[in-house]
């Protein structure tokens, strides 16, 4: 019998509430997700095949800026098999960054460390990825040989652009497609920009985040189809990767809402193209088949 093939969530959060608060979750619209959720509550909710595939591995990603929460995913990570890799928080401002994250990665689960990720969308500076102090903190991330997961909202691109354009070696993931304006349907700018960042080969893109970018009640499949035709035109299947963005998608669907649209979006995709956006993006990008860090 052949071996099941892979389905890997390349972006899906936990957080507990009683050991860890989630401020974000007290602005309006949150409530039908403040609660704590965490691997077995996914299990639960990501029922259905996509693509003839059940879940097998996962990436989990930061929620807030803080080293406790990055040290109790790498623990996660290596308590669940279903995690597969961790993008955590480090102060990249920080003169000891570079000694911060030796640390995580000495620490328990901290093989598998794979990548970093600010909240760059609720800084306000319009340069802040190029600040001295945090391309100083990139690079001791590149010098690691770990990857970095860029969030913006599509009016932060230009940073985003010049991020790729000074660190041509450090491995970069585009989160959510950076927001696109899926509501309004006005992609002409988010277009534009996106080609530019996806002109830089070391730069992937999730499919992750859309339906929270949409209208949450009576978005459709047509409606995230002229997205996903920029971004399989702009990346190709080999950079591109699923995503849920769990538990936030439950505010507009959910995991098998989210996972059938992406199947119907994929339809006309080959066996291979397929493997890659489903499977095979993730794996190399997050070294998943590793305890070591592979993103370089």
């Amino acid at each position: 019998m052949s071996e099941p093939r892979a389905l890997v969530d390349a972006h899906h959060h936990v957080w507990d509430l009683d050991h860890r608060p989630q401020p974000w979750l007290d602005e309006p619209g949150h409530e039908p997700i403040r609660r704590s959720y965490g691997p077995a509550d996914l299990r639960s909710a990501a029922t259905r095949p996509l693509a003839g595939r059940r879940l097998t591995s996962t990436v989990v990603v930061q929620c807030v800026t803080s080293l406790p929460e990055t040290r109790e995913l790498l623990a996660l990570a290596d308590e669940d098999p279903l995690v597969g890799a961790v993008v955590g928080w480090a102060d990249l401002t920080s003169p000891e960054v570079g000694d911060v994250l030796d640390a995580l990665r000495e620490g328990p689960g901290g093989g598998y460390l794979r990548a970093l990720r600010h909240i760059v969308q609720g800084e306000p500076d319009p340069a802040w990825l190029q600040r001295p102090s945090v391309e100083r903190g990139l690079r001791a991330v590149q010098e690691r040989g770990l990857g970095y997961d860029v969030l913006i909202r599509s009016h932060q691109f230009p940073q985003a652009i010049r991020l790729a354009e000074r660190f041509p070696g450090l491995p970069l993931v585009l989160d959510h497609a950076g927001k696109p304006p899926v509501a309004s349907g006005e992609l002409g700018l988010w277009e534009q920009d996106l080609r530019r960042l996806a002109a830089h080969p070391q730069v992937c893109c999730k499919v992750s985040g859309l339906v929270t970018e949409a209208d949450h009640r009576n978005w459709a499949v047509e409606d995230m189809r002229p997205v996903w035709d920029v971004l399989l035109s702009a990346f190709g299947s080999d950079r591109l990767m699923f995503g849920s963005d769990w538990p936030v998608c439950v505010l507009a669907g959910g995991w098998n809402q989210w996972a059938a649209t992406v199947e119907e979006l994929q339809g006309d995709c080959s066996a291979a193209e397929t493997e890659a956006i489903l499977a095979g993006t993730a794996t190399h990008f997050y070294g998943l088949n590793s305890l070591e860090p592979t993103a370089s």
